[in-house]
C-alpha cells in the first residue's frame, strides 16, 4: 500500500499545532483582506487581533484557494511518490473545491502512478475539521487511502453543523440581513441559529429569544440529532468569545456524554463571515 497524506484547506478553523503536528494534515489557506492589507489565514493576524478590527467596524474580503496555487501545494508530495486524500471546504460555500480538483487533475495526468483523490465535505468551520480528525484516526487504524475516501464520502452528511450568531449589524454589514431586520432583530434579542444544508449552504434553521437560549439550543440539537451516534468527541468554535465556548464545552460533557472537547477560535476567513460572538458546535448525527 502507497504512503499517503491526508491534506485540506484552513478553514477546518482547528488550532494550527493541532491540525500540522498533532493530526500532521498539512493544509492550504484562504486569504482575506481587511484595512487594505491581505493575510493569510493561520499565518497572517491572530483571531484576538482580527476580530478586534471587526468590532471597530472594518469589514474584511476572503478569496479562494486558486488552481496554480492548489498546484503548488499538492506536487511536492507527488514528487515524493506519495498519494493524496483532499478534503475540502464546501462547494456550496466557496470555489475552492473546484480549483483543488481542477490543480489535481492536472496533476494526475502528469503523474498518472499516483492517487488523488478530492472530496468536496460539503462541510464548512469545524465540521470540516471533524471530518479531517475521523479520517486521519482511520488512516492510524491502517486502512487504505480509498476505504478512508469512502468513509468520508458516505459519512459527510452525517457531520452536524449547529451555529448561532450574536451580531446581526456584522451580518447586515456583510448584506446577508437587512437594517431593518438587524435593527429589530437586535433590539428583541434575536439570536439567529444557522446549520449546514446537504448542498453545503450555510442557512438559518430557527430563532432564539436571547444568548442564553441560543446557547442551550446547540446543546438540545446534540441530545436531539447526535442520539444514537458515538461522540466521544465534539468540537466546539467561537468568534473571540471563549467563555460561552466553554460553557457549551461542559453542558455536552454533562447532558451529551461527550469525553473530549477541542475548541478553536474562528479563522478570519469564515469569521468575516460569522462576525464576533459566534459559537457552532460540531458532532456526528442524524443526515442534517
Amino acid at each position: 500500500m502507497s504512503e499517503y497524506m491526508i491534506m485540506t484547506d484552513s478553514t477546518v478553523d482547528l488550532p494550527k499545532e493541532y491540525l500540522t503536528e498533532e493530526l500532521g494534515v498539512p493544509y492550504i489557506p484562504l486569504t482575506y483582506l481587511i484595512d487594505g492589507q491581505s493575510y493569510e489565514d493561520m499565518i497572517g493576524l491572530t483571531g484576538e487581533e482580527f476580530f478586534a478590527k471587526v468590532r471597530a467596524g472594518s469589514m474584511p474580503t476572503t478569496s479562494q484557494i486558486n488552481p496554480e496555487q492548489a498546484r503548488e501545494a499538492l506536487e511536492p508530495y507527488l514528487k515524493e511518490g506519495k498519494d493524496i486524500l483532499y478534503i475540502a471546504f464546501s462547494s456550496g460555500l466557496s470555489g475552492t473545491y473546484n480549483s483543488i480538483r481542477m490543480a489535481a487533475e492536472e496533476l494526475q495526468e502528469e503523474y498518472p502512478e499516483r492517487k488523488l483523490i478530492v472530496i468536496d465535505s460539503l462541510c464548512a468551520c469545524m465540521g470540516e475539521g471533524l471530518l479531517v480528525y475521523k479520517a486521519v484516526q482511520l488512516k492510524r487504524a491502517g486502512k487504505s487511502l480509498e476505504e478512508v475516501a469512502a468513509w468520508v464520502e458516505e459519512n459527510k452528511l452525517h457531520i452536524m453543523h449547529n451555529v448561532t450568531i450574536d451580531d446581526l449589524f456584522h451580518l447586515h454589514r456583510g448584506g446577508r440581513v437587512s437594517k431593518t431586520t438587524a435593527v429589530v432583530g437586535t433590539l428583541i434579542h434575536v439570536k439567529p441559529v444557522l446549520h449546514v444544508t446537504n448542498e453545503g449552504e450555510l442557512k438559518p434553521f430557527q430563532n432564539v429569544r436571547g444568548r442564553k437560549k441560543a446557547l442551550q439550543s446547540l446543546v438540545d440539537s446534540m441530545k436531539k440529532e447526535g442520539a444514537g451516534y458515538e461522540n466521544k468527541v465534539a468540537f466546539i468554535v467561537h468568534g473571540d468569545c471563549i467563555e460561552d465556548a466553554n460553557k457549551v464545552a461542559d453542558k455536552i460533557k454533562e447532558e451529551c456524554g461527550v469525553e473530549k472537547v477541542i475548541i478553536g477560535m474562528l479563522s478570519p476567513t469564515i469569521g468575516t463571515h460569522a462576525g464576533p460572538g459566534t459559537v457552532g458546535l460540531f458532532f456526528i448525527g442524524e443526515n442534517k
